[in-house]
């Protein structure tokens, strides 16, 4: 088995944790990135090759997907990213993973589908927290309930949040929320919705939020309404209202520079992410008013990504894939979420 595949954006908070992980495992990726002065040190630290090049350039892209089994795309925004590394991995007949939470990204990957048949790959975008374990919760939901019109999920993580994440959330600020209505993606106000969600262990009010999911869990099980859930600080809820009247505003381009360099560095420790967990809650309805209704929990968000991530990433070293666009659970089915440490599914109705 070749456990060659290259982690390009491995210099940022979550390729980080993916290469050490990895390297833990035995697996012995190529470590890339855009900046030689990021990524040598890491890939020298973990014994390990290491390559950068700039997403423009296509002549070392393709030299070194040629090395490799497949991507593991780890460099956000992915809105601004993705095209270019799919688009490498389209000429070269190498499969694409990545970690993307944007609706936008899953959307414009999923009209890629037949390019990704007819070059022999599978593209799979979001491998981890977002969106493995709430695709894995829909596709469940959609198994108890075939005949299911309606989807709920909610999701509540006790944890912090990375640069990364922060950057790509704050990019996003004023594009609004996102629900799926009758098969098609709807635009409506930020905190569109609130909701009190009983996860099991806390009952919490949820807001919801334009969640990979939106995208994702149609392609995964068909369910034409889809709306997401998660659980926000009170400041955060009342920033997403205000983010009504004043997207427009924060979503200008010195404006950005200005908040974009506010963000701290990192993310959470190893004790944060040790310590934290998450947990998931989805409802499945059909037209008759029939529903079922599932909890599941499970590890600190970052800590879930890396597990999802490498979990598939093992599965396609030992071929293990679907040729063309995939979802997680479209892919691997319901159960692929639970073949992770600490992961607990309830069905409670």
């Amino acid at each position: 088995m070749s456990n060659k595949f290259l982690i390009y954006g491995a210099n940022g908070y979550t390729g980080e944790l993916i290469a050490r992980e990895a390297v833990e495992r035995g697996m012995k990726p190529i470590l890339g990135g855009r900046s030689q002065n990021k990524v040598e040190p890491l890939a020298k630290e973990l014994g390990l090759i290491c390559r950068t090049f700039s997403l423009e350039d296509k002549k070392s892209m393709d030299y070194t997907l040629k090395e490799v089994d497949f991507v593991m795309h780890c460099a956000g925004p992915f809105s601004l990213t993705s095209e270019q590394m799919v688009e490498g991995c389209l000429r070269t007949g190498k499969h694409y993973l990545d970690i993307t939470g944007e609706i936008t990204v899953f959307e414009a990957l999923a009209k890629r589908d037949a390019e990704a048949k007819e070059a022999g790959i599978m593209i799979m975008p979001g491998v981890g927290y977002d969106v493995v374990p709430t695709d894995c919760l829909a596709k469940h939901l959609k198994n108890r309930l075939p005949e299911a019109t309606d989807l709920e999920l909610a999701f509540y993580g006790l944890g912090k949040i990375s640069h990364g994440t922060q950057s790509t959330m704050l990019l996003n600020v004023g594009n609004g929320g996102a629900i799926r209505l009758n098969g098609e993606i709807m635009n409506v106000p930020a905190a569109y919705q609130t909701q009190e969600i009983d996860f099991g262990e806390v009952r919490k009010r949820a807001v919801t939020i334009p969640w990979g999911d939106v995208s994702t869990a149609y392609h995964s099980t068909g369910i034409p309404n889809i709306k997401v859930f998660a659980v926000v600080p009170e400041q955060q809820l009342k920033l997403l209202k205000a983010s009504r009247y004043l997207g427009a505003f924060l979503s200008w381009s010195p404006i950005q520079r200005i908040l974009q360099s506010q963000i701290p560095q990192g993310g959470p420790d190893e004790s944060d992410r040790e310590k934290g967990k998450t947990l998931m809650w989805g409802k499945a309805t059909d037209a008759d008013a029939n529903s079922v209704e599932s909890l599941q929990k499970g590890p600190e968000g970052y800590k879930f990504t890396v597990l999802t991530a490498l979990e598939i990433a093992e599965r396609i070293l030992q071929d293990e894939f679907c040729i063309g666009f995939q979802t997680p659970a479209k892919c691997y089915g319901a159960d692929l979420v639970l073949e992770i440490e600490d992961v607990k599914r309830q069905d409670v109705l």
